[in-house]
């Protein structure tokens, strides 16, 4: 479509369009959990890798995942030490979580809380959203919001090239939870997980 004001890109994000904006990692293409078939199809993505469930705050997030009491304390101990950030967490999803965000294994859910204050301005007002990086699958991420409304011309793009700036460029790390009380780590990323 173009690049728009964030506004815009909210206003747009609530009603189902596919969006992109800066993290504090990659710009994200994203959009609402329920319509995250979208970003199969843009992406070109095949549906055994499934996406990233992003918030502005932890508290928006744990509804999306289950566990028993012990479970969600270390959960959120481990979130409390390193959200906002480049971590991303994969937990058992609870029912709130829609198969169209991992149709492969709907079981589980990677959640993550950027620290990046125009992505969390977005999501406190738009809730949760379905999120990857911006790029066709297979290829780099793309680094400029201007490179991502040329490559995906029917997505509403933040229109603020200074924010992107401020990007690692290095994607989250993301760690899986294991039934025996451990952590895998299926990508190693910015963070470096020490428990």
């Amino acid at each position: 479509m173009s690049l728009v004001s964030i506004e815009t890109l909210i206003e747009g994000a609530i009603s189902g369009n596919l969006v992109s904006f800066p993290t504090d990692t990659v710009p994200a293409l994203a959009t609402l959990p329920q319509k995250a078939d979208l970003i199969f199809q843009a992406k070109r993505r095949s549906p055994d890798k499934p996406l990233i469930l992003m918030g502005a705050t932890p508290e928006s997030l744990w509804p999306y995942v289950q566990g028993s009491d012990e479970e969600l304390q270390l959960w959120q101990k481990v979130a409390q030490k390193y959200w906002p950030g480049p971590l991303t967490l994969v937990l058992p999803a609870s029912e709130m979580v829609p198969r169209e965000m991992n149709p492969f294994d709907p079981t589980t859910i990677g959640i993550r809380i950027p620290n990046c204050d125009i992505a969390r301005e977005i999501m406190a007002q738009t809730g949760p959203l379905a999120t990857t990086s911006a790029n066709f699958s297979g290829q780099a991420p793309l680094g400029r919001m201007t490179e991502i409304n040329a490559q995906f011309p029917d997505v509403l793009v933040l229109s603020q090239e200074q924010e992107i700036m401020l990007a690692s460029g290095v994607p989250s790390t993301v760690a899986k939870w294991k039934e025996i009380s451990c952590w895998e780590i299926l990508r190693q990323g910015a963070v470096k997980l020490k428990f």
